[in-house]
């Protein structure tokens, strides 16, 4: 399944030299750093890709807003772009209503059932702006904002634990097997 996901993945993002040939995108595509794995610049996509895509929960935005954050903060920018695709339409409702959920604990008046309503009768743009200019909106801003910052955290924190533990296995091996192949001891 991994691989089918990974050659799919390959298929649909563009490539480094597709994106120099692009007035809009030759900048970021000329910084190689944003472009290595490294165990400081993947955890920082992991972290920005985690962070824009829950509070944005915009499709073209999510992907876009991380691009541009990954270049001062130098981190990779495939990963944050993949890691955007963690709001979905299946998860979406979830961070909604979990933001919600969070900002009336904190002191807001936000009606979950409103919401649900909403997305179950597919209401128009004019509803779903009368919901936000209600007391709903704090309370989603608030929300969105503490789930996306300790999302981005653990991510970050989580990443940076993987990459280390990955690394010093493979050092472990080479050192193993250069012991093995080394007469002299």
């Amino acid at each position: 399944m991994s691989t089918r996901l990974s050659r799919w993945a390959k298929r649909q993002m563009p490539s480094r030299e597709q994106l120099e040939q692009s007035r809009f995108t030759r900048g970021l595509a000329r910084r190689s750093e944003l472009w290595r794995l490294t165990r400081r610049s993947v955890p920082r996509g992991v972290a920005i890709g985690l962070l824009v895509g829950i509070f944005a929960l915009i499709p073209g935005v999510q992907i876009v807003g991380a691009a541009l954050m990954c270049v001062p903060f130098r981190a990779n920018v495939p990963i944050a772009a993949g890691m955007t695709f963690l709001s979905n339409p299946v998860t979406t409702p979830l961070i909604l209503a979990g933001s919600l959920y969070l900002g009336n604990l904190l002191g807001f008046h936000a009606d979950i059932a409103a919401l649900t309503t909403l997305y179950s009768k597919g209401a128009g743009v004019g509803e779903w702006a009368a919901w936000l200019l209600s007391d709903a909106a704090p309370a989603l801003v608030l929300g969105l904002t503490i789930i996306s910052v300790a999302a981005a955290a653990i991510g970050y924190f989580v990443t940076s634990f993987v990459w280390r533990h990955l690394v010093m296995r493979r050092r472990q091996r080479r050192l193993i097997l250069y012991r093995m192949l080394d007469p002299a001891e």
